[in-house]
């Protein structure tokens, strides 16, 4: 039955970072396509719903720490998820007058990269067993660069958003309400760039750790 679980546990492994790769190829593609064509402006419209898309389908990584399926730490995975789905749908979604700003590019082109190169080298590794040596490199190599891009485009999209909520007040609750709540968005999203400035030098200094430990672990291999 022990063989059966692991079985079953590796075709839908494999089957979910196949399915999300193909979803963020298919993103990198469309914002190539657009950028080449139409320019900066049309790129969020060209990815918006497979972008939407890949990056919910995310979620499923921090069930999948939860249950045990994956050994990736659910408090590395959820706050990268948790960021990307922040921007995903609470500022291009919901703030349409960002959509067209040329950061939009970069931060899409950043994701994508690092995702497909990321899927790639775990549905090999689920698929076959094992992934290449240049693929594991890639993996643990191209956030040095795609990393502080994707982080100074997410920032930077917060911040040109901000203006934008204050006028139709979107996502706020006023008091007095029968929840005796009060919540403002403009104030949270001022917080989450506050929360981004020791984050994201935290979050490349652990992926550095990973880098060596990676790298040196196939070494010895």
């Amino acid at each position: 039955m022990a063989g059966v679980g692991s079985a079953v546990r590796r075709l839908y492994l494999s089957a979910y970072n196949w399915v999300v790769f193909y979803g963020w190829a298919q993103v990198l593609y469309y914002a190539i396509t657009a950028l080449l064509g139409d320019g900066h402006e049309g790129v969020y419209a060209a990815v918006e719903r497979p972008l939407q898309l890949a990056q919910t389908a995310a979620v499923m990584e921090i069930l999948h720490g939860l249950v045990g399926l994956v050994r990736s730490p659910v408090t590395a995975t959820l706050p990268q998820i948790g960021s990307r789905l922040f921007l995903t749908w609470g500022i291009l979604w919901s703030f349409p007058e960002t959509q067209s700003h040329i950061l939009v590019s970069s931060l899409v082109i950043s994701w994508s990269i690092t995702e497909i190169i990321r899927y790639s080298f775990f549905g090999l590794k689920e698929t076959l067993g094992f992934a290449p040596s240049w693929l594991l490199w890639l993996r643990y190599s191209t956030f040095m660069i795609l990393y502080p891009t994707g982080i100074f485009s997410e920032v930077s999209l917060i911040y040109i958003a901000l203006p934008y909520m204050k006028v139709p007040e979107r996502y706020f609750l006023k008091m007095p309400n029968k929840w005796n709540f009060s919540f403002d968005y403009f104030y949270t999203c001022v917080i989450a760039i506050g929360v981004y400035i020791p984050g994201g030098p935290h979050m490349f200094t652990y992926m550095l750790a990973q880098r060596k430990k990676a790298l040196s672990k196939a070494k010895t291999a």
